[in-house]
């Protein structure tokens, strides 16, 4: 049984305090994540505390910016290996969780994961968050939309605020740029029903520089032009 202790710290630090359930369950996704990752291309990162550290942890550090996420609706656009949506979901069991990742192979691994971990109120997606987000069933439908290392977030927020309820929050997170590409997404936060966003800095253990959550409340409705068709933000930004 690989040792944890890297993981329970750093959740302790955050207010979480893990099961054994739930520890189970990180166990087994460590696993898996190992395993296939030898078959597909998951994650560069293959030692088990930096997955811990860079990979659990990291996306736990997301309740910093919402807080308890229980009974809440969250979307984890350009999921991956389920980075933040799956870790969140193990810490907030009535977590109402979507992920949507646009490459079938990883969405394999993500429906193996909800099903080895016995996830419930879990839905996955093959899918463009362009095209999502134009989709009745999904557009203005989460309390939070929110991607790790998916785009610039001048792009990054055309797939996320059409996603998020009036009054919900998109929020993003990024590095040591992130107040730079604040200040280039503030015209498409606008655009796009977003207020203001806000800089919350997180700081990891042994990490030089901090890391950011760019957290964004959704203030009036998206306008019905966006999101745009896709790969049209990311050629032409807002």
């Amino acid at each position: 049984m690989p040792n944890m202790n890297r993981l329970i710290t750093g959740a302790e630090s955050l207010g979480i305090t893990l099961t054994g359930k739930q520890m189970a369950q990180f166990e087994r996704y460590q696993h898996l994540l190992m395993e296939w990752n030898q078959r597909i291309n998951l994650t560069a990162i293959r030692e088990v505390n930096q997955i811990q550290e860079r990979h659990f942890f990291d996306s736990l550090t997301c309740v910093l910016a919402t807080g308890d996420l229980n009974d809440r609706t969250l979307i984890d656009v350009g999921s991956g290996a389920g980075f933040p949506g799956i870790p969140l979901k193990i810490c907030f069991p009535d977590l109402q969780l979507a992920l949507l990742e646009s490459v079938q192979k990883k969405t394999r691994f993500l429906l193996a994961v909800v099903d080895a971990l016995d996830l419930t109120k879990v839905d996955v997606f093959t899918g463009r968050a362009e095209e999502l987000g134009r989709s009745a069933d999904h557009r203005e439908a989460y309390d939070w939309a929110v991607a790790r290392a998916v785009a610039p977030l001048r792009v990054l927020v055309e797939y996320l605020i059409p996603l998020t309820r009036i009054r919900g929050y998109a929020l993003a997170q990024k590095g040591i740029g992130a107040e730079r590409e604040v200040l280039e997404a503030e015209q498409a936060i606008s655009l796009l029903g977003g207020s203001s966003a806000e800089l919350i800095p997180v700081i990891i253990s042994g990490q030089e520089q901090p890391s950011y959550l760019v957290k964004m409340q959704k203030s009036v409705a998206t306008p019905n032009q966006y999101p745009r068709r896709a790969g049209i933000p990311a050629k032409r930004p807002l």
